[in-house]
């Protein structure tokens, strides 16, 4: 069985970039989403340096959908703890003690459009670069490999993580557990599918630790890899020039030369 994973291979000259390429592209977009201090220069983010980078990498359908299925939930909650609670001034509809407020609308649509770029980025991150060429070229680079194993563990979570739970599905279907139907029904469902999910995850660290230390993950000296990763000068230019616009926008930022 393959190791679940977002990553989707497109014949992309995205995809052939150096992954240290990749992840400064992405590192240069969720830096902006913390730092721009107008909703709107966040949003364009998303619409015009993420969602082309997407369409350049040939996953744009994929991107679209993974980051607004994820992003829902954060609109939502957002929107009415921030709505109903924020302080403000210009009230838009009174229920009762709580009251909709202007400012509160506007304070959910700044926290959401960030959110929506930070999840976007590590979600284009995801499915244009495969982890294991990202955990060498940052061991590569003289990162540890624990904490690069631990990255990896990280992208590939979330694919092992929905792999497990249609699996335990599919058997408590076989068992006879009716999971389709209304959301009362579908709710029912979750709640044999939380115990497995987690004592399966338990488990698994065991077994992934011992295949780790039967592979010699922590034995010293140098290494070889099957897997052979190009750079070039201007890709290595480009990561520099990105690094220098991170530390500029948080500079700005914390000096409050940027405001709204």
């Amino acid at each position: 069985m393959s190791t679940p994973t977002l990553y989707l291979p497109r014949d992309s000259r995205l995809h052939h970039l150096h992954p240290l390429t990749k992840l400064a592209l992405i590192g240069l977009a969720i830096v902006a989403g913390a730092t721009l201090p107008v909703t709107l220069w966040v949003i364009a983010v998303y619409l015009l340096i993420l969602m082309p980078l997407a369409a350049w990498g040939k996953v744009l359908p994929a991107f679209l959908r993974s980051s607004l299925l994820l992003i829902w939930p954060f609109a939502l909650s957002l929107t009415l703890i921030q709505g109903f609670f924020a302080p403000g001034e210009h009230i838009l509809l009174q229920l009762g003690p709580l009251s909709l407020k202007l400012e509160g609308i506007q304070l959910a649509a700044d926290y959401t459009a960030r959110i929506l770029v930070w999840l976007s980025a590590v979600i284009l991150l995801m499915l244009i670069t495969r982890p294991d060429q990202l955990m060498l070229a940052l061991t590569e680079r003289g990162l540890p490999r624990q904490i690069g194993y631990i990255i990896l563990t990280a992208l590939q979570i979330i694919p092992r993580f929905q792999q497990r739970a249609e699996t335990i599905l599919d058997s408590q279907r076989a068992r006879g557990l009716e999971t389709e139907g209304n959301l009362v029904k579908r709710l029912r469902a979750l709640v044999p599918l939380v115990a497995p999910l987690i004592l399966s995850s338990i488990l698994e660290l065991d077994e992934r630790a011992i295949a780790l230390e039967a592979r010699g993950f922590t034995r010293a000296g140098p290494r070889t890899s099957l897997t052979t990763l190009k750079d070039t000068a201007p890709q290595s230019a480009f990561r520099w020039l990105s690094l220098i616009v991170m530390l500029l926008l948080i500079l700005a930022r914390a000096a409050g030369w940027m405001t709204a």
